[in-house]
């Protein structure tokens, strides 16, 4: 009698786990393997949050900046100076007239936010670096900056655009992202204007934001085109 218990407990428990197997599919089969794999993927989306600006895939970088780079972009293209220098890092933000960003002590200028806001009536001739080919100091105006190595084409309705990734490389050494670990880099691109040039007239405009206080502040302007 007592085995005859024994057996009916033993089919009931079968009977039992069948159904709930049943009821939640791949409970009972699921591999360690797997269930390590979905602790990892529910792991991705923090790991992004704490990834360098940088480093965040394009997507997201786009989702975080868009919007604040193109408000800056038309700002550059109006001369707004003064809106500008809102925008600006506390620190300063940095000009670099080709895409190798000099960060030396006779490299790259660097203006701070009230220096930015007087650029319409600045006319002191700054040395902003060196022409490509000829290695003359490149001594312009604010102004005149803007015109000959910012604002160079209508970037606002540029063919491409990137974020944190790079479009237009020339023979100049890259180091935006190095110089900038902490910055989302926007990159406006236009490959090229006269088809006689067969591309080599092609020009970009880069702009990397650092994040202060949940506000994106520009901290680079990075222009950039075929170099020798």
């Amino acid at each position: 009698m007592k085995a005859k218990r024994v057996v009916l407990v033993l089919l009931l428990l079968f009977l039992m786990s069948i159904t709930l197997s049943a009821c939640v599919p791949g409970l009972l089969d699921r591999s360690p393997e797997e269930e390590l794999d979905k602790e990892q993927k529910a792991e991705e989306p923090k790991k992004k949050l704490h990834l360098p600006a940088s480093q965040l895939p394009p997507i997201d970088a786009q989702r975080i900046i868009e919007k604040r780079a193109m408000e800056t972009l038309k700002i550059i293209k109006e001369r707004d100076f003064a809106a500008l220098a809102e925008r600006v890092h506390p620190d300063g933000v940095r000009f670099s007239p080709y895409s190798y960003v000099d960060v030396s002590e006779a490299g790259d200028l660097v203006f701070a936010p009230e220096e930015v806001k007087t650029f319409g009536e600045d006319d002191t001739k700054h040395t902003w670096g060196r022409y490509d080919g000829t290695g003359f100091p490149i001594e312009l105006t604010p102004r005149e900056y803007f015109d000959e190595f910012v604002y160079t084409a209508d970037f606002v309705n540029a063919e491409r655009v990137s974020y944190n990734e790079t479009l237009g490389v020339g023979n100049t050494l890259e180091n935006q992202f190095e110089i900038y670990p902490d910055a989302i880099v926007v990159e406006y691109y236009f490959s090229g204007f006269d088809p006689q040039y067969g591309g080599m007239d092609w020009q970009s405009l880069r702009l990397a934001f650092e994040e202060l206080d949940g506000t994106w502040y520009l901290v680079g302007v990075i222009h950039n085109q075929w170099t020798t």
